[in-house]
C-alpha cells in the first residue's frame, strides 16, 4: 500500500493560526492542534482532522473523531483499541521516511509507552522534531528512546526542574515486591496504583510472580491484552473481580488506574494496603494527598537529568517547551544560549491526573 496516497485526503481548510509560535515554521498552533501547513497534516490533534499523526495512545494525545491516523507499527493495537474498531489506522515502522506533501515524515522511538514515537520532520533543509511524550529509563515494555538530530526541537518537560531524578528502576521493582511480601505477612492485599497505559504494564513487568497472584482492575486488563497482542511478554494476571478478591484476600497484588480508588470498587479486596507509583512521588506531600500508604518513584516522563541530555544529544538550536515547567526550561535554555520558547497545548503531561474512565469488560461476578 502506497502510504502517501493512502494518508491523503481532499478535505482540508486552513485553519486559524495562533501567534505563539515563530513565522515560517515547520510546524504551528492551531485550534485543532499542532499542525504542519507544507505537509498538510496534524499531529496529536485535539479536536477531528482529515489526517492526524499521533505520538502514542495517551488520552490527552489520541482523540477520537479523525478520518486518518498515521502511527507506529507497535502501537496499532494500542491505538486501535482506544480509537475503536471503526477509526482508519495506517502503521509505519520506526525509522521508515514517508513524504506527505513533498515533506519527509518519519517515527522514532520515544520510550513512553508501547508504540510511542518521536515525529521528524524535514522540509527544505530544516528538520524539526516533536518529542511527543518520552522516557529514557529502561522499561521491558516498549522499544528505548532514541535521540534524532534536529534543528528544532518541541519537547514536553513534565517534570523539567532540577528535583525530579528518578533512581534505578530496577530498585524500584524490588521495593514493590517488598511491599507486597510485607503485605502478605500481615494478611492485607496489596493494591498498586497506575496509569492503565503503559505504567501499568511496566509495573507488572517489574512484579515477581512466584511472590503470589496479580490481579488487574478490568481496564488494566483490557490494555495489557492489547500489549501481549503485539508481542510483549508479561507475567500471567487475571482479573481482579469479586470471586478473585475472596479467593486471594491477603496474598494478591493488584494493579488499578488511581480513578479506581474514588469509587467502592477497592472496598472488596480489604483488609488492603495502598500504594502509587508515580514521578510526582518524588515531592513531599504527593503521596499523603493521594491518600496512599506507600509511594514508589517510577514516571514514564524523562527526568531533569535525562530532559539536559536529550536536548544536547539532539544538536537543537531552538528548543519549544511545553506541558511542564515550560518557563523554568526556556529560561534555563537561553541562559544556555538557545533559543526557546513555549507552546502551550492540550496535552497533560502529569501522568494520573489525565487519568481518564476507559471503559471496562463486563466480567461475570466483576463489581
Amino acid at each position: 500500500m502506497n502510504t502517501l496516497k493512502y494518508f491523503s485526503h481532499p478535505k482540508f481548510a486552513m485553519p486559524n493560526i495562533f501567534p505563539t509560535m515563530p513565522n515560517q515554521s515547520l510546524i504551528i498552533e492551531t485550534d485543532r492542534g499542532l499542525f504542519c501547513p507544507a505537509g498538510d497534516f496534524y499531529i496529536d490533534a485535539w479536536k477531528s482532522v482529515p489526517r492526524n499523526i499521533v505520538t502514542h495512545a495517551h488520552s490527552d494525545h489520541a482523540r477520537r473523531g479523525s478520518d486518518r491516523y498515521l502511527t507506529a507499527s507497535d502501537g496499532v493495537n494500542i491505538l486501535r483499541h482506544r480509537m475503536g474498531r471503526d477509526a482508519v489506522i495506517d502503521p509505519i515502522p520506526y525509522g521508515q521516511i514517508i513524504e506527505l506533501n513533498g515533506v519527509r515524515v518519519s517515527l522514532h522511538p520515544a520510550g513512553h509507552v508501547l508504540g510511542s514515537s518521536q515525529i521528524r520532520i524535514e522540509s527544505a533543509g530544516e528538520i524539526w522534531v516533536i518529542s511527543g511524550d518520552y522516557k529514557r529509563q529502561a522499561d521491558p515494555t516498549c522499544r528505548a528512546f532514541e535521540p534524532v538530530r534536529c534543528h528544532t526541537l518541541i519537547t514536553e518537560c513534565t517534570f523539567g526542574l532540577p528535583i525530579f531524578r528518578w533512581i534505578d528502576s530496577s530498585v524500584v521493582a524490588a521495593d514493590i515486591n517488598a511491599w507486597w511480601a510485607g503485605n502478605q505477612a500481615v494478611g492485607r492485599t496489596s493494591i498498586l496504583l497506575a496509569y492503565s497505559l503503559g505504567k501499568a504494564q511496566r509495573v507488572l513487568a517489574g512484579l515477581d510472580a512466584n511472590l503470589g497472584p496479580i490481579l488487574l482492575h478490568g481496564a488494566v486488563h483490557a490494555i495489557t491484552e492489547a500489549y501481549r497482542g503485539s508481542g510483549i511478554e508479561l507475567p500471567p494476571a487475571g482479573y481482579a473481580s469479586v470471586e478473585n478478591a475472596k479467593l486471594h484476600r491477603g496474598k494478591a497484588m493488584v494493579i488499578a488506574p488511581p480513578s479506581a480508588m474514588n469509587s467502592t470498587w477497592a472496598r472488596k479486596f480489604a483488609p488492603f494496603s495502598s500504594g502509587v507509583a508515580s514521578g510526582w512521588m518524588q515531592v513531599r506531600g504527593f503521596r499523603r494527598r493521594r491518600g496512599a500508604d506507600r509511594g514508589f518513584v517510577l514516571s514514564d516522563h524523562v527526568d531533569f537529568p535525562a530532559l539536559l541530555e536529550t536536548i544536547e544529544q539532539t544538536e537543537a538550536d531552538h528548543i519549544i517547551a511545553t506541558h511542564g515547567y515550560t518557563d523554568a526550561l526556556v529560561k534555563l535554555m537561553r541562559e544556555r544560549g538557545k533559543q526557546s520558547s513555549a507552546l502551550q497545548t492540550r496535552f497533560g503531561g502529569d501522568e494520573e491526573e489525565s487519568e481518564e474512565t476507559v471503559e471496562t469488560p463486563v466480567v461475570e461476578g466483576e463489581a
